[in-house]
């Protein structure tokens, strides 16, 4: 009778990694034939990226019978070679590649010529996501109706009124109720084994006082909604029924995509990135639905990337037009975060103030004097928290001396009258930070190919998500330390010393 192996995933050290490396690029080619000038950085950004601990984390993942499964770090440091030198391939041609390519394999830590299988790249990303079915929504659904447009030509829907506010208030309420989600697994190791080293290094910013910025990008994962019927209605002549049909991609919609200036079928990615990165680093991602507006996503990402994120504080959160809308300015205070959101001007109208000394105030936050005039800002009182603001006796709209003055408080309307007023060098100074969000999704759109995945489960499409990021933060560890991480030349491949 045939003995069953009992067999968990071994766990090797980064140094043994190294190792294995060093003796076959000095060996396996022999002597001249190392490495070539263009693949230094590549090597070394892996030499000196500790992926072991994926090991750890997946060993309650594998099963206790069956042979000895192959090295969850060789494979996830194989898929990161994959997007950081050819990130528009697939996965089967990649296999390919490794055969084709010796030194791949090398620096992903495999043996020449015992590569891994397509399935065996797939069975390990399916054990980083614990959930039974690859994507969050079922397959089978009802027939989806089309989205309300924008009352012009091109232009985003708006959220439905009142749904920010009502989402605002019963995240409020359950904050401190933590979701598990099926990407857990995957920010759990991003967090500790590479936001940890790149906070370590100084490249988040100031870790008590973090400032974050968040904003929306379309991914478009096909050309249009893919879906077959589950009833036989069409062949009996019923055109429009309600029947469930099964949707190949449950999870996305169709929504609009302001850059490209046409209507998309894929997901909402909405990414949290450190402001304050010199490098653009993110943060945190969250798939939702194509259709998906902006501040609705904020809402949900904000919440859940408190309740996961431990390395530090976040101080501030930079925002634009899309997210202004008073809810989320209380959510952000009831957060201990200090919101700046660019003003969008929705009405040319004046409101009245809150409080005993009722006035009129501008659509921009600017009290308004009985005569029409713009009040002045004259300063602020910081011992009380609010702002002042002078009409002088020119105006003539009071005969008082000092002339007519006037207080604003935030508590009153902190969208109008925020805590770093709008027009202040310090608030421009620090929202022009805001910026680095649209390049870290550059950088993983475009630099990286995000949408060239191909991929039909949301399970595959947060895996090359998450893959990217970590490409991304490996990038910034290179570019900081290049001086010292070209030292390694003469011991690594002594060929391109």
């Amino acid at each position: 009778m045939e003995r069953v192996l009992f067999m968990k995933p071994s766990f090797i050290p980064h140094a043994d990694y190294q190792t294995f490396v060093r003796h076959h690029l000095q060996t396996s080619f022999g002597p001249g034939i190392v490495l070539i000038h263009k693949d230094w950085p590549l090597a070394v950004k892996l030499w000196m990226t500790d992926l072991s601990a994926i090991t750890t984390l997946l060993v309650d993942e594998y099963s206790d019978r069956g042979p000895e499964p192959r090295d969850p770090a060789s494979l996830l440091r194989s898929y990161l070679i994959l997007l950081m030198t050819n990130p528009g391939m697939g996965l089967t041609e990649w296999v390919n590649e490794l055969q084709r390519t010796p030194i791949y394999a090398i620096l992903s830590g495999f043996q020449p010529g015992d590569l891994p299988g397509v399935g065996t790249f797939y069975d390990f990303f399916h054990r980083l996501w614990p959930a039974v079915d690859k994507n969050l929504r079922p397959h089978l659904q009802r027939k989806r109706r089309g989205k309300k447009k924008g009352k012009k030509k091109g232009e985003k829907a708006p959220a439905t009124p009142g749904r920010v506010e009502r989402l605002v208030k019963w995240m409020m309420r359950h904050a401190n109720k933590k979701t598990t989600l099926p990407a857990d697994h995957l920010f759990q190791f991003f967090q500790s084994h590479i936001l940890s080293v790149s906070a370590r290094l100084g490249l988040l910013g100031d870790l008590s006082a973090l400032s974050l910025a968040g904003d929306g990008t379309p991914i478009v994962t096909a050309a249009y909604p893919r879906s077959k019927p589950t009833c036989e209605c069409r062949a009996r002549g019923i055109v429009d029924c309600n029947h469930h049909r099964l949707y190949s991609q449950p999870d996305c919609n169709s929504g609009w995509d302001s850059a490209r200036e046409k209507y998309f079928h894929g997901y909402h990615l909405y990414m949290i990135s450190a402001a304050d990165s010199k490098h653009d680093l993110p943060l945190y991602p969250r798939l939702h639905p194509a259709s998906r507006h902006d501040a609705v996503s904020l809402v949900m990402s904000t919440v859940e990337f408190r309740q996961r994120f431990t390395l530090g504080t976040v101080d501030k959160m930079l925002l634009d037009a899309a997210h202004d809308a008073e809810s989320i300015y209380l959510l952000l205070e009831h957060q201990s975060i200090e919101p700046f959101i660019d003003l969008n001007v929705r009405s040319k109208k004046n409101t009245t103030s809150k409080g005993p000394s009722s006035i009129q105030i501008s659509p921009k936050g600017i009290p308004i004097c009985p005569n029409g005039n713009p009040i002045c800002p004259n300063g602020n009182d910081y011992k009380l928290h609010r702002r002042k603001w002078r009409c002088t006796l020119t105006c003539g709209c009071t005969t008082a001396k000092y002339g007519r003055t006037f207080y604003t408080k935030t508590k009153d309307d902190p969208r109008l009258f925020t805590k770093t007023p709008r027009d202040s060098e310090q608030w421009k100074l620090i929202y022009k930070r805001r910026s680095s969000i649209e390049r870290s999704n550059k950088r993983e759109k475009i630099d990286y190919k995000l949408e060239s995945g191909g991929h039909r489960s949301t399970m595959m499409w947060y895996m090359r998500l998450y893959s990217i990021m970590i490409c991304q933060h490996i990038d910034a560890w290179y570019v900081s330390q290049k001086e010292e991480w070209d030292k390694l030349r003469s011991l690594i491949c002594p060929s391109v010393a």
